[in-house]
This record gives structure tokens, sequence and C-alpha cells, in this order.
């Protein structure tokens, strides 16, 4: 039986691991994707007791949630569905940049509501904070959405804390999604604290950093030409191998406790406590599985001092995203 954590004072009970659908349609190793493996690998996460699937509607420039959409079918009932708006994409899939106004929260929510084809959504996220609109008129916009029985919960993504606080006042903010792992532990430094003081849960996306915790990569050439990964910081130039003898470190305390560095890395970001959920993503079958492997790796306060050690806060070399990306971020 999957253990369940409880997100935001709203009594959102959501699985203590999550789905992240991202990958399935677009950025990681796109010419690989199959909708019917990916429609499997959900379904066999619901089978195991998992319930939280995340996606957005910028993802594959929303085929990713026509996907979602045919594997919860006849499974509803089961599922906690988050969704996310705010990144416009064009049909090109160029990026537009940020929007936060409320007539595009309403239209982003009927639109993601007809591709899941369902009626209502579990936890819908602004995506990211659009600087040009107060975060107020947007929450209070999405807010609207609750009292129309459209949304269910709200969250929002890469915010701020002072956004966060504007935003908690508005309306009650289930959870916050934002980037946490082993190499990505800037949260602690404030927002996981604010979260906490707001009571806010908090949903940790890429917690085994893209797929490079896991030890899988040892050189750029593993990844596919046209993965996202590739123009990521970390994975360029010096910063691979400064990154990847750090992966080493990890490699050795898995081996260690009996289990995969992933489930390693993820049993860490649990242990974080039972208001921080993580996310990760995977379409293959095998991942999954070791995904949720990871429920069963128990951390003792000796265990944790260890990988403390050998992957201390702000040790990664590298931004987590390219320039561009990191303006989008914390505001």
């Amino acid at each position: 039986m999957m253990i369940e954590h409880t997100l935001g004072n709203g009594g959102l009970r959501v699985s203590a691991i999550g789905l992240g659908c991202m990958g399935m349609s677009e950025f990681y190793d796109p010419s690989r994707a199959d909708d019917g493996e990916s429609i499997r690998v959900i379904q066999r996460y619901l089978d195991e007791g998992g319930s939280f699937l995340d996606t957005a509607d910028m993802y594959g420039i929303g085929r990713n949630e026509v996907l979602v959409g045919k594997a919860i079918a006849g499974r509803r009932g089961k599922v906690v569905l988050a969704t996310k708006f705010g990144n416009v994409r064009g049909t090109g899939g160029e990026f537009l940049g940020v929007r936060g106004d409320p007539r595009y929260v309403r239209e982003c929510c009927e639109a993601s509501l007809a591709r899941l084809k369902v009626d209502v959504i579990d936890l819908y996220y602004q995506h990211r904070v659009d600087p040009k609109v107060p975060i107020e008129e947007t929450v209070g916009e999405m807010a609207a959405l609750v009292r129309a029985g459209k949304v269910r919960h709200l969250g929002l993504s890469e915010a701020a804390p002072a956004t966060l606080r504007r935003a908690a006042s508005v309306h009650p903010i289930a959870a916050l999604q934002t980037e946490y792992s082993l190499w990505s532990r800037d949260p602690e430094d404030e927002i996981l604290g604010v979260a906490r003081e707001l009571g806010i849960g908090f949903v940790a996306y890429s917690p085994l950093g893209r797929g490079f915790l896991t030890g899988q990569f040892r050189t750029l050439e593993d990844l596919p030409a046209d993965d996202y990964r590739r123009n990521s910081p970390r994975f360029q130039g010096a910063n691979f191998q400064k990154n990847l003898d750090l992966v080493k470190r990890i490699e050795a305390l898995a081996k260690a406790k009996g289990c995969m560095p992933g489930q390693l890395a993820l049993a860490w970001v649990i242990a974080q406590g039972n208001d921080v959920v993580p996310i990760p993503g995977t379409k293959q079958m095998r991942y999954l599985d070791e995904n949720l492997g990871a429920l069963k790796v128990r951390l003792t306060p000796d265990d944790l001092r260890q990988i403390d050690d050998a992957m201390p806060a702000g040790s990664a070399s590298g931004e987590r995203y390219p320039a561009q990306g990191m303006k989008a971020v914390n505001i």
C-alpha cells in the first residue's frame, strides 16, 4: 500500500511519490517518445498505489495532457491530477514568455480540462510567475476557478518567498512546486521554511537531477542529440565531470546501502519531511519500478549525515537552467 502525505492545510492527500509526465512528450530523449508505453507506465504507477500525476499545458504543446487524459480514462477516482498554466508556447513550439492575466488563466483552464477530458483539476499551478501581473490578480482568478468547481486546490511553481506570501493572502495555496534534489538544495535557504510557515506543501520536481543522480550518464554523448539536457549548464564542459565526481560518491553510499543511486537520492528527498513529495519522471517501466523502490529505503540519521558530507548544499557545478531560464525562477 502506497504511503500518502497531505499537501497544504486543505486536505489534499497524495501518494508519497508522484509521477512527472513531462518527459513522455518532450524535452528528454523526445525521439523515443512512445505514447502506448507511456500510458502503460502511468497505469502501472496507479496499479501500484500511486495517485499523484503531474503534467502541464506546455509539455508537448498540449500533447502531454491529452496523453495523461487517455491514461486515466476510467480511473479518474484514483488520480490526484495536477497541471499548470503560464508558460506560453507557439504552435511551432517556440517559447513566447509568461502570462498570468485573468483572461489567460480562464482560457488555459478550459483548454486543459478539454485535453484531459475531466470535469475538474485537483491541483492547478501557475507554472511561472508573470512579473507583469500582480500575483493577487492571477491567484484571484485561480480562486474563481475553485469557486466555479473547475479546480480543487491551487499551487505555484518557482515562486519567491514574498510572492508566496502575497498569493497565500488571497487564497490558500496547497503546494509550491520547485526543483529540489541533492544537487539543487536552494529551497533550504528560505522558501521551504516559508512554505512550512504558511502551511503549504512542497512538491520537488527533478528530484533525480534530471537523471544525473541515477548514475546513468558518464559522458555528454550518453544523451541523445535532441535531448534538452544538452543545453543544461550542469551537463556541459567541466561542470559535467565535476558533477559526475559527486555522483560517484552517491553511488558508493548507495552500494553500501544495497540500493540504486537514484533510489538513495529519492529517499533523501522523501526524508526531508512528510510535506515534501518528489515527482520523478520516467517513460520506462524499469525506471518506474526503480523509483517506487525508493520507498523501501530507510535512511538513518547517520546515512543522512554521510549523504550530506558527500554532496553538501551548493556542491553542484553550474546553474540549473541556462541564463534565460534562470530569469523565470524565484520571482
